[in-house]
């Protein structure tokens, strides 16, 4: 399938859901877009949720990420869509959720850690990314795996580096 459309991602609440509703059509790296748009819907969840109540929201979006990229990526006829950005979306907010409270450098450091563990996919991403390939449940959850496993890198950095500098 060629660049999903506005029409594609509206004909399903999957579609909606995986493509970070709509954070993942941009043409030029939806992954840092989608990223960029969990950093901000984060920062706005703030407002109206307490920390536990964001938590439970993580928890809750993973499972539905899995089903809403299974759904879309078997629509797509693609395994892994670089438009599908729930994953990024999902881990990103994980890692501020984990990192909160903190300043706009925090922030900007784990968002450019999370990015870097993401897109150039060191171990053990890489490994994540390879282990779940296909379509199928295991292709929805291989989708969301690696980037959980780059929000944990990244948040491993930012406790070695709390533990040994700060």
């Amino acid at each position: 399938m060629a660049r999903p459309t506005l029409e594609f991602m509206m004909s399903h609440p999957a579609h909606f859901i995986a493509m970070g509703l709509g954070s993942g059509l941009g043409r030029i790296a939806p992954g840092t877009v989608g990223t960029l748009w969990a950093w901000l819907s984060f920062l706005l969840l703030q407002h109206w949720f307490t920390p536990q109540q964001i938590g439970l929201l993580i928890a809750g979006s993973i499972p539905l990420g899995w089903w809403a990229c299974t759904v879309t990526a078997r629509h797509m006829r693609v395994a892994d869509p670089g438009n599908l950005v729930w994953d990024e979306i999902v881990a990103f907010w994980l890692v501020l959720w984990l990192v909160m409270p903190t300043g706009f450098w925090g922030q900007l450091i784990a968002f450019a850690l999370f990015r870097f563990f993401d897109a150039a996919k060191p171990q053990p991403v890489k490994w994540a990314d390879r282990c779940f390939k296909g379509f199928g449940w295991r292709g929805g959850w291989g989708i969301m795996f690696d980037d959980l496993v780059a929000a944990f890198c990244t948040l491993l950095v930012i406790a070695l580096w709390r533990h040994f500098i700060g």
